[in-house]
């Protein structure tokens, strides 16, 4: 999630990919009034559609995993034999395949980065059978003030309430330590305006749905930690509660149930409907 100085309403968010500036070319003013017989509307179509099924993503990958695997196949079959050539190629075919479910997300703009948050975001897909709802992504609307520009990377909406929870990617060879539930340090690094901006973001979000469905909505504001050892399973810090990323969906499971499937679904829509969604499609 992007760490902004509150108050300044102008700073670009970390990770926020940058805008396409390209416009579509202008329309041809005599296009559809002579469009010429069928026949030649039909040869004339059937390049373009070869040119668009070579220049998809997925068949582009492909090409490129069938030509390494070619090369890999190539060479091992002539130090090693045919055999182990083929055999060779395969492995290289299904290990491009499993590298790249890993960097897959609902989000575009993670897809594209070593982000935590997609790592968040598988842990929580497998709660929906639980009956949560998780929403990626979402932009704050500006408060009062004219502030925004934060991002709630997963806000989780269960049986066991509404959680905004941001993804953190940090140095793991620094430690990690609490002082009088007070205090946050990751190394010699005081973390204070971190848990102050996820505590900012879950009331603002709590104001907004609250809003929405007519009654109080708390969220709970809480960050998981990637990288570093986490001494603790659960410690609130500031009012946050901070975990190691890996516990994300064990965090939510321990607690208690205290929504109806129907209020689930009711501030799942109101969340849908007033926090935007931080990227563009």
């Amino acid at each position: 999630m992007a760490i902004m100085e509150r108050g300044n309403a102008h700073q670009k968010a970390r990770g926020q990919p940058e805008q396409d500036t390209q416009q579509d070319p202008p329309q041809d003013p005599d296009q559809g009034l002579d469009a010429g017989p069928p026949e030649q509307e039909e040869v004339a179509a059937e390049p373009g559609t070869y040119g668009q099924l070579l220049g998809d993503p997925q068949i582009q990958r492909w090409i490129r995993r069938v030509a390494v695997a070619i090369v890999v196949g190539v060479v091992v079959a002539i130090v090693l034999g045919v055999r182990l050539g083929v055999t060779a190629a395969i492995v290289a075919v299904i290990v491009d395949v499993v590298r790249q479910s890993r960097r897959s997300s609902s989000v575009a703009a993670w897809q594209k980065s070593s982000a935590a948050e997609r790592r968040t975001e598988k842990q929580l897909k497998s709660l929906e059978r639980k009956g949560y709802r998780v929403l990626h992504a979402r932009a704050v609307p500006r408060d009062d003030e004219g502030v925004s520009d934060g991002r709630i990377d997963h806000l989780v909406i269960g049986p066991s309430g509404v959680y905004a929870i941001d993804s953190e990617k940090w140095d793991k060879r620094l430690p990690v330590r609490t002082l009088s539930h007070r205090k946050l340090f990751h190394g010699p690094f005081n973390k204070k305006d971190r848990l102050d901006e996820a505590r900012w973001e879950a009331e603002q979000a709590s104001r907004i749905i609250g809003g929405q469905v007519g009654f109080e909505v708390p969220v709970q504001p809480s960050v998981a930690i990637y990288g570093p050892s986490i001494p603790w399973k659960v410690m609130r810090v500031r009012d946050v509660d901070v975990y190691s990323g890996n516990q994300a969906r064990g965090y939510l499971r321990r607690r208690p149930k205290i929504l109806t499937d129907t209020d689930v679904q009711r501030i799942y829509q109101a969340a849908e409907q007033s926090l935007p969604p931080k990227y563009s499609e």
